[in-house]
C-alpha cells in the first residue's frame, strides 16, 4: 500500500537524524493522531482512538525537520502512507509509516517564525547571495525571516515579503 495521506497530530518522540550510506540524511519521529469529538451530554470535548505513525523526512526536508521540530509540537504532515507487516517470535502486527513530502507546524495552536534555509545545491545558481564568486551583501547577512503574529520583533526582517 502506498497512498497519499495528510494527518494532523503531535510529535510524540524526539526527532532523530541519521546519515544514510548514500550520503543523504533522514529524520524520523513518532506521531500521535488522536480523534476528538464533542460529547453533547457533558458539553465537553473528549479524546477518541489514537493512531500512531512513524514519520520519515529525507534530504533537505529531513534537515529542516531536525532543526525545527520538537517533541509535543503540533504538526501537519503530508506524504505517502506505507503499512508494513512485522513479526517476532512472540507477536506480529502492522506499522503505519509516512514518508513525508511536506511538513509544518499547525498554526491553529501557536505561532511560528519562518527562516529560509540555505541550500548547498543553490551554490552557483547565480540568484542566491552566496552564489559561486559572489560577494555576500549586507542584505545576505541578515536573518531572512518573516514574522507570524506574536513573533519577537528582533526576528522579523522588514522589507520583502515571502511571496
Amino acid at each position: 500500500m502506498n497512498e497519499s495521506i495528510t494527518v494532523v497530530g503531535n510529535v510524540a518522540s524526539v526527532p532523530e537524524r541519521r546519515d544514510l550510506p548514500s550520503g543523504g540524511t533522514v529524520t524520523s519521529f513518532r506521531m500521535a493522531v488522536t480523534q476528538r469529538r464533542f460529547d453533547r451530554e457533558r458539553s465537553t470535548w473528549v479524546d477518541g482512538h489514537t493512531n500512531w505513525f512513524t514519520v520519515s523526512a529525507f534530504r533537505a526536508l529531513g534537515e529542516n525537520v531536525y532543526r525545527s521540530l520538537h517533541k509535543a509540537d503540533r504538526v501537519v504532515v503530508t506524504g505517502r502512507l506505507r503499512l508494513r507487516e512485522w513479526e517476532t517470535d512472540a507477536k506480529k502486527g502492522v506499522s503505519a509509516e509516512i514518508d513525508a513530502e511536506a511538513l509544518g507546524h499547525d498554526l491553529l495552536w501557536g505561532v511560528s517564525v519562518f527562516q529560509r534555509a540555505e541550500s548547498p545545491s543553490a551554490a552557483g545558481a547565480g540568484d542566491t547571495p552566496h552564489a559561486a564568486g559572489a560577494e555576500p551583501s549586507a542584505r545576505a547577512e541578515e536573518v531572512q525571516t518573516w514574522g507570524a503574529p506574536g513573533a519577537p520583533r528582533e526576528l522579523v526582517t522588514s522589507g520583502e515579503t515571502p511571496f
